[in-house]
């Protein structure tokens, strides 16, 4: 081949003498001419002393490379680049670059591939997305007939949370998830849609940064004692554990009490529920296990020798403890089927708290230390130490533990090696309770006061410790018991006997000040 394409460049430039010397010059670079370019003369091109032969010699060069093979071509073409400067090499990429552009997208649906132009444009954010339809009206139908602007919404539910909370609360999501119908709307409802959703986000997390909300409170009053020490809550009801022995569960829309649970013969201090049961546990030494729809009690669970302080259950497992200073391991493979695996010793004050995942289960104690055990194995892992005095309250997910402790400061670890990554100062008295998600973490304690705090600020060592606390919230007259949050609320509970709905999705700003709203009222009067 090398031999052929040797003999091919000879017949080329031996063609006759003159030739032979007119493109042995053409191919040699001289010094000290000019090119005229667009862009302005260049220094070190040259510049042809006769225009009379080179037409010929070119077609006489054009007419040869046409009989050779591709492959014969490219290396013909580049053995040519090779001998040129680098400014030549810069006029040729140019000339090269626009012929090398494809425009796939306005290509792909002429060979009938049209699924595969929505497949590439439906990975761009809003942005692009915008940018995209105005490029040329084939990309904006491309754009129109995939539903683009639909599919990036549904992403944005499937992946966000407040995404899909807002699609649930504002009745959009009636229009996603759906196969091409007369029923949805077009995609310009879609484009019209999500800057509306973007203003919606921006006014949540303003009320957040502000403390602007509208407050809802419960009134629990009991005859004989005062306090509503644990609740959980999710989008139709209120479940809450009060000093006065009894489990109330509450409508979250009209705030009425729906129904009373009684057994317990001490004041309910934790429960956790699912859609089939909820479990509770009492200063009365006792585990029970409720029917979630009747009320009907369906197990109960003696093992502790004093107060069951709090519990957790998730995927057939359930870990409870007590003012007793263990901690008990459960099975359960059904509500009526629970038996004790492992008990859990080591604390050396009552095990106020406790946490796990598939990895760790975390306990914490007024013995100022969290410990960290095996969840499968239950064997002892690690402790950590710092807190000054006993610890009240923590929360552990994705390797980070928050904890707060009467101390009065909250401190972040990472459970992997122990290390404290951050304190938080700034309540007044024991921080009782805590909870936290991927952007804030809220607290409450025995001063009354709720605090909510920038997590990934916390996180950031650089990060002020004048700039982690975002709001605190007062309302509550007594001392803040439990607290669960998601993106648009905080529900808290107090030894006032109160239930607190803090909304910050739904505010009317109209003659508000700035952190406090008018509230509405519901008062249970027991019997």
């Amino acid at each position: 081949m090398e031999q052929e394409m040797e003999d091919k460049t000879v017949e080329l430039v031996n063609t006759s003498g003159m030739e032979s010397q007119n493109l042995v010059d053409d191919l040699s670079p001289k010094k000290n001419t000019v090119l005229k370019l667009s862009n302005g003369p260049v220094v070190g091109s040259r510049k042809r002393p006769s225009e009379g032969n080179y037409e010929k010699e070119k077609e006489h060069c054009i007419a040869l490379f046409d009989q050779w093979s591709e492959a014969e071509q490219v290396e013909f073409v580049e053995r040519l680049i090779s001998r040129m400067c680098h400014y030549q090499h810069g006029h040729i990429n140019s000339y090269l670059k626009p012929m090398l552009q494809r425009d796939f997208i306005t290509a792909l649906p002429a060979q009938g591939l049209d699924h595969i132009a929505e497949n590439i444009l439906s990975f761009l954010d809003a942005r692009s997305l915008c940018a995209a339809e105005l490029v040329c009206k084939e990309w904006q139908r491309v754009i129109s007939e995939g539903m683009l602007w639909k599919k990036l919404i549904e992403r944005m539910v499937r992946t966000d949370p407040l995404w899909k909370g807002l699609s649930e609360r504002h009745q959009w999501e009636k229009y996603l998830f759906k196969n091409r119908t007369s029923e949805i709307p077009p995609n310009s409802y879609y484009h019209s849609l999500y800057p509306k959703i973007i203003q919606d986000i921006e006014t949540i997390e303003a009320n957040w940064r502000c403390g602007r909300h509208n407050l809802q409170r419960i009134q629990c009053r009991s005859e004989n004692s005062k306090g509503v020490y644990c609740l959980q809550y999710d989008d139709d009801k209120i479940i809450s554990g009060l000093r006065d022995n009894s489990i109330k569960i509450w409508d979250k829309q009209t705030l009425e009490c729906l129904k009373i649970l009684t057994g317990h013969t001490g004041s309910v201090l934790c429960l956790q529920y699912d859609e089939r049961v909820i479990v509770t546990g009492s200063s009365d030494s006792t585990v029970r296990v409720w029917e979630v729809t009747t009320g009907e009690v369906l197990n109960t669970l003696i093992h502790h020798n004093e107060a069951v302080l709090h519990l957790r259950f998730a995927n057939g497992l359930m870990v409870t403890c007590s003012k007793d200073r263990s901690i008990a391991v459960w099975d359960m493979a059904s509500p009526t089927d629970i038996s004790l695996r492992r008990v859990l010793v080591g604390h050396r004050a009552a095990v106020n708290v406790v946490d796990f995942d598939d990895k760790y289960i975390v306990s914490a104690s007024g013995d100022r230390t969290i410990k960290v055990w095996s969840t499968s194995t239950c064997e002892f892992v690690r402790t950590l130490n710092g807190h000054k005095r006993g610890i009240a309250c923590l929360q552990y997910r994705d390797r980070l533990v928050v904890s707060g402790s009467s101390d009065n400061t909250i401190r972040l670890w990472d459970i992997e090696c122990g290390a404290c990554l951050r304190v938080l100062e700034g309540h007044e008295e024991l921080v009782r309770c805590i909870r936290f998600d991927n952007k804030r973490i809220v607290s409450g304690a025995y001063d009354g006061k709720i605090k909510v705090w920038d997590l990934q600020a916390a996180l950031d060592p650089r990060a002020p410790a004048s700039t982690l606390c975002l709001r605190t919230l007062v309302e509550h007259s007594g001392r803040v018991f439990r607290l669960q949050f998601d993106e648009f609320q905080i529900i808290s509970s107090s030894h006032d006997d109160t239930i607190l709905i803090w909304d910050f999705l739904n505010v009317s700003t109209n003659g508000q000040s700035e952190g406090r709203s008018p509230s509405r009222t519901y008062t249970y009067i027991s019997r």
